[in-house]
């Protein structure tokens, strides 16, 4: 079995962000909208904005409290929308429950949307009118594609059809003229199904979900779940029991994760060059 180490794609996408924005005539800024204070939602803002600074974009922070109204949080996002040199605004996930999540992503200027979560970036990526979109979908298929494995013909299955995940991987996955099968809770038949995939992508959040006697010799394992077990991040895919039969698996941390950081400041550097 072979590892598919994110950490060293990741590198690679952003030595290549970091020559792109030095070439640019203005430095991009970047907003990660952050409320209230959940810890883990503070550890994600503060690793972007130092890999935000580590390529040369300009981190702009935007942190309001728990209790702010949708009405207010909106219009502050209007506010930066409109600053000079922004090129790309997400809103850190989740959201306190009383705030409408929907009205609050759709409220991003749809070209500086980098994480393609509001109604018409989102359209814009289903519709194949974009190059930029998703960065977790994105970052499968860079590990995908980062593999000397040719998919022709290959049966591909597609784990949950998350809105992170499952539906823009599939997409992708379509656009580059495959053609994946999306398995969900609900699909009969899943076991054989994924018994047999030659390569099997899951973002279903479920630990240690997929193990050895479920996958057929030498498949390829893209493992985009996170759960936590035991104080530390798990996949979907147990990955000691799969690392016999697995050709290729990305691990969980250091697969995903880090080019999902990676894609995202790529989709920064797609906004700022088209400025």
């Amino acid at each position: 079995m072979k590892i598919i180490d994110g950490k060293k794609i990741r590198d690679e996408i952003l030595e290549k962000v970091k020559r792109e924005i030095a070439s640019l005539p203005f430095q991009p800024i970047f907003c990660d909208v952050l409320v209230g204070e959940d810890p883990s939602s503070i550890q994600y803002v503060r690793m972007k904005a130092k890999t935000a600074e580590s390529v040369g974009i300009k981190f702009h922070n935007a942190s309001f409290p728990a209790g702010v109204n949708t009405k207010d949080l909106i219009n502050e996002i209007k506010i930066l929308n409109k600053m000079p040199n922004m090129c790309g605004i997400i809103v850190q996930l989740p959201l306190p429950a009383a705030l409408d999540r929907r009205a609050v992503l759709d409220a991003i200027d749809p070209e500086l949307d980098v994480d393609s979560l509001g109604t018409v970036a989102s359209e814009k990526f289903y519709n194949n009118s974009v190059t930029a979109g998703f960065p977790t979908a994105l970052a499968c298929m860079k590990l995908l594609n980062s593999i000397d494995v040719d998919l022709k013909d290959k049966k591909i299955i597609v784990l949950g059809r998350g809105e992170l995940v499952g539906r823009p991987v599939a997409a992708l996955l379509k656009f580059q003229g495959f053609s994946p099968v999306i398995v969900s809770s609900q699909t009969e038949n899943k076991e054989t199904l994924i018994k047999q995939a030659d390569v099997i992508i899951s973002g279903i959040g479920k630990s240690k979900f997929i193990t050895g006697n479920m996958i057929k010799k030498d498949a390829v394992l893209i493992d985009a779940g996170t759960s936590e077990s035991e104080g530390g991040i798990v996949g979907d895919i147990d990955f000691d029991s799969v690392k016999d039969t697995a050709g290729f698996i990305s691990p969980v941390p250091g697969g995903v994760g880090p080019v999902t950081v990676a894609m995202l400041f790529n989709n920064v550097l797609k906004v700022a060059k088209q400025k």
